[in-house]
């Protein structure tokens, strides 16, 4: 009898594969009554469903092109609206130099892939987002993390590592989310924007922004809106020698508009904007025309200002409650502090509580969030945890923070 062959092995990188730490909570959440404080999801309440019905429908009237395959590059009329985007943001910016995407993080997929080789270094903030870091152990990069505080990333501590770096080591492209970062949810100051690019430009790195999060900026504690700093992107433009630009400017409309229509977008220079096309047509030939179509419509509208002033309003009432309820009344065992915007909150557990237990403990109170250690890709700060405030209402984030002290109660010894 002739015995058959064993498969062929999975490729290194796939042979022992770790998931989406934060996907797999997504048990816990089909159980009755749970309160999600995990997954960053915009509320479902806030999309405008009504502009997006009658740009779906204006989008349908514009012929079979919209069902058809469609350029690389993204549809003109998104392009332009992207662009447009840009320019209100303090960017220069054309159509021709957008990339549409399926969602950032295919974005950010293809910079790997175009830009990284195994034994790479590559440079994180952290905690840093655990997608970002699954792509980068996928790639076979040597991941360094560099620590933030308050003000984000701490850029002193950057310039000392780049210089203790021999020349081979040196880092190919440096992962940051400037504005309310996922998951410290801090913005980082401007000074330190000016440091981080001279450093790119000084140590020939790129410099990657994601920014999902910097349209839903909160007032200041007395009201005032928040002036906002350049983008890197923005300073990449004035400091930049030779034309060349380091930092790829990445953003997507699913955390304001809605994550269904699955559109992200890349501004970088034309030389790695033409190679992360080539990418992206082996991936996905083309980001669907027709939820591109549907974007473009809701876009030249008129109705996305609102849209985004509503989420601000409501997100900013939401971390309120959470910030505040956390913090007032006994002792919690749970320290946070407020965010500028965005949809996180990040806090630190007495070192008197076991995290596992904690947890443990949580989810048999009936809430869920996600542990810190899945925003590190080493040596991990047990004694964090990341929450969103954005998917749940007020009454129940005031629900889960009564859950959490329970919680505490519960998973701390006598």
């Amino acid at each position: 009898m002739n015995r058959s062959a064993a498969p062929a092995p999975f490729a290194a990188s796939f042979a022992e594969p770790v998931g989406s730490p934060i996907r797999e909570l997504f048990p816990y959440l089909s159980r009755p009554g749970m309160i999600s404080l995990a997954g960053g999801y915009p509320s479902p309440s806030l999309f405008d469903a009504e502009g997006l019905a009658q740009a779906a429908q204006q989008a349908m009237t514009q012929g079979a092109g919209t069902l058809q395959y469609g350029a690389t590059e993204g549809q003109p009329a998104l392009r332009e609206a992207l662009a447009q985007q840009a320019q209100e943001r303090g960017m220069q910016a054309t159509p021709a130099d957008i990339l549409v995407t399926t969602g950032s993080q295919q974005a950010f997929d293809l910079l790997v892939r175009v830009l990284i080789e195994p034994g790479d270094t590559v440079l994180v903030e952290v905690p840093a987002y655990p997608a970002t870091l699954q792509a980068l152990r996928l790639a076979q990069a040597r991941i360094l993390p560099i620590p933030m505080d308050a003000q984000g990333l701490q850029t002193q501590a950057l310039a000392e590592l780049l210089a203790s770096l021999p020349a081979e080591q040196r880092p190919k492209l440096l992962y940051t989310v400037p504005n309310f970062s996922n998951p410290r949810g801090t913005l980082l100051a401007a000074e330190r924007r000016e440091a981080l690019v001279q450093l790119a430009v000084q140590y020939g790195f790129w410099v990657v922004e994601d920014d999902p999060y910097g349209e839903l900026c909160f007032d200041d504690p007395q009201g005032q809106p928040l002036a906002m700093p350049p983008t890197l992107r923005a300073v990449g433009e004035r400091l930049a020698s030779s034309g060349h630009n380091p930092v790829i400017y990445l953003s997507s409309l699913s955390k304001t508009v809605a994550p269904a229509l699955r559109v992200g977008w890349m501004l970088a220079d034309a030389p790695l904007l033409r190679r992360c096309t080539v990418a992206k047509q082996t991936a996905d030939l083309c980001t669907s025309p027709l939820t591109q179509a549907v974007a473009a419509c809701y876009l030249h509208s008129g109705r996305y200002p609102a849209t985004v002033q509503r989420a601000r309003r409501e997100y900013q009432r939401r971390m309120q409650a959470l910030v505040q309820g956390l913090s007032e009344g006994e002792h919690s065992g749970i320290r946070c502090t407020r965010p500028a915007g965005g949809m996180f909150v990040w806090a630190e557990l007495d070192r008197s509580i076991d995290p596992q237990q904690l947890f443990d403990a949580a989810v048999a109170q009936g809430v869920v969030y996600v542990p810190g250690k899945a925003f590190y890709p080493a040596n991990p700060d047990l004694h964090t945890l990341r929450m969103s405030f954005a998917a749940p209402e007020v009454a129940q984030i005031e629900q889960a923070v009564l859950r959490l002290r329970a919680a505490v109660k519960a998973g701390t010894p006598p």
